[in-house]
């Protein structure tokens, strides 16, 4: 076994957590006197300074005096780890205190103190599987390239989750996960950035897989812990079971001891929303599958969201023929852009379209053509497009020096991306990759898409009424909850976010809405395209208005 023996005076990821969250924690878990402590088995992975591991003590102490039960026998109740010896001998000596405190003798104090925590790394022992009723804890916050290769090695063969620029709190979910019996729950306080970052997929597809989420509270500018730390906290509550209702909070700065007793309460209540000066919160029917990005947003915005996602298919769809795609890259721009057309044959032109072109909300080509050197069966042969190869040549050592030619070296003068055929004379709808809001404008198929630019084609969509509902509120709030915001809360309008939409199906809006959908699309407006897209979705235009855009610090900030 890969044994790590740290500098005891360095942090280690150590970041120690208030009384008050712990105790919140406990609560959501599950973790309370009124239950049989006793025959459960509560498992701390990283009990550092003691900050959950003497609340557990207390409570499984009034949990044994309520059921008349003796402390000798709750060997089997608490497993707590920590990698630092001086940790865990300080643990140690707190369990005696805190048990002696409370009348029991010396000898049993110093005995269960022994037994419940062990000095090691909780990431490379050997566990029993399924053999905790409860995970609790403040995992440490390492960067995998922080711990020495070996250790990272053997975290990364541990945990199959631990992929990429990982934290090494994403392996203490992973094994923490693997130890809950069913209906078990985990309840960490932790950076959230695992549910939006690439390297959290492996880990939002074992939870989404295997687990439920119970419940998430953000607490991005709460004074969750002891020292001041920026690490865009949430308690993430997962359940070893089916996924069910999810509760979802969002708090403030004011959140404290007091508001989260209330939370607590509401947390027990089914089916209601709360709000205070201090958090917003909401029951959410499920919660979001697979390994994609997990959505950011007020309560009110994610729990619309889910409820569309329930009800409705995804945009690119093939049942009609939907398909979301990507610009031309050319890797070379200078060279493949002309507003010459005398420069190659005239059918190896396509007119162009940037986003530049479509900013007034139609098509104002600025007569920019894309030089063509593919046909439909590949690239042209040269031989046959003199002018087109005399162009190319006195640009190929430029074009040589591209990724794509070093690799290719026979095809040298390929575009990064092969052009669709068809696609110019195809109607689509077109939006740039960068704005403020949802921009959607209809080229009828005159123009081949820059890189700059997405597209939507379907093959039963009229695409001005599908162009009614993109650019209606809707669509903001589904890549406003699943994009990269970039500064100034500018939205990032991707195929991968623009596949998240969900839209209803073509047949089920009627006439009557969809020439509503058309007169709003050509006219621009916003407002009309939000209150009749709200009818069509069949929920209330008010619901809509206020599920707003996210101006919360972590939505501004763009994650790694």
């Amino acid at each position: 076994m890969v044994r790590w023996k740290p500098d005891p005076d360095e942090r280690h990821g150590q970041v120690f957590t208030r009384h008050w969250v712990v105790e919140l924690i406990l609560d959501l878990v599950g973790y309370t006197v009124e239950s049989d402590l006793a025959a459960k088995t509560i498992v701390e992975p990283s009990c550092g300074g003691g900050a959950f591991l003497t609340p557990i003590v207390e409570r499984l102490a009034e949990s044994c005096r309520r059921q008349n039960k003796d402390m000798r026998d709750c060997a089997h109740a608490i497993r707590a780890f920590d990698l630092l010896k001086h940790n865990a001998e300080r643990s140690r000596k707190d369990v005696v205190a805190t048990l002696t405190g409370l009348g029991e003798t010396v000898e049993v104090a110093e005995q269960l103190a022994d037994t419940w925590v062990t000095t090691g790394d909780f990431l490379l022992l050997d566990h029993e599987p399924g053999a905790a009723d409860f995970v609790v804890g403040n995992p440490p916050y390492i960067r995998l390239e922080d711990v020495p290769d070996e250790v990272s090695t053997a975290y990364r063969n541990a945990c199959p989750t631990m992929r990429g620029r990982a934290d090494v709190y994403v392996g203490f979910y992973e094994i923490a996960l693997g130890l809950l019996r069913p209906e078990g729950r985990l309840g960490f306080i932790c950076a959230d950035r695992w549910m939006r970052n690439q390297y959290g997929a492996g880990l939002r597809r074992l939870v989404a897989a295997d687990y439920a989420v119970d419940a998430v509270i953000a607490m991005h500018d709460v004074d969750a812990f002891e020292d001041e730390v920026s690490a865009y906290p949430a308690i993430t509550i997962l359940r070893s079971g089916s996924q069910d209702r999810a509760r979802l909070v969002e708090t403030n700065e004011t959140f404290g001891e007091e508001a989260a007793v209330h939370l607590c309460k509401w947390a027990q209540t089914i089916g209601s929303s709360a709000k205070s000066s201090s958090y917003n919160a909401a029951e959410l029917p499920s919660w979001f599958d697979g390994d994609g990005l997990w959505p950011t947003g007020s309560p009110a915005q994610l729990r619309l969201l889910a409820k569309l996602e329930e009800r409705f298919p995804p945009l690119q769809d093939p049942d009609t023929g939907t398909r979301v795609g990507i610009g031309v890259a050319t890797g070379c721009d200078s060279v493949y852009i002309t507003d010459d057309t005398s420069v190659v044959e005239p059918d190896r032109l396509l007119p162009l379209l940037t986003a530049k072109d479509i900013s007034e909300g139609s098509p104002q080509w600025s007569g920019k053509c894309l030089i063509n050197p593919w046909n439909g069966e590949g690239l042209v042969d040269l031989d046959s497009y003199p002018r087109l190869a005399a162009y190319l040549d006195d640009h190929q050592d430029h074009l040589r020096q591209r990724h794509v030619a070093r690799k290719q070296p026979a095809r040298w003068y390929r575009t990064i991306d092969r052009i669709t055929p068809g696609l110019l004379e195809q109607p689509k709808l077109l939006l740039p990759d960068m704005k403020s809001a949802s921009h959607p404008v209809l080229d009828p198929g005159h123009y081949y898409p820059h890189h700059n630019l997405y597209y939507i084609v379907s093959e039963k969509w009229d695409l001005e009424v599908l162009g009614g509902l993109l650019l209606s509120n809707i669509t903001n709030l589904f890549v406003g909850a699943y994009c990269v915001k970039m500064r100034g809360g500018t939205y990032r309008f991707q195929a991968q976010y623009l596949r998240k939409i969900r839209v209803p199906p073509p047949a089920s809006i009627s006439s009557d809405a969809q020439r509503q959908l058309r007169a709003a699309f050509a006219a621009r407006d916003v407002s009309q395209a939000s209150e009749i897209a709200a009818a069509v979705y069949g929920i209330d235009s008010a619901e809509l208005a206020s599920s707003g855009r996210n101006t919360s610090r972590a939505s501004r900030k763009a994650d790694s």
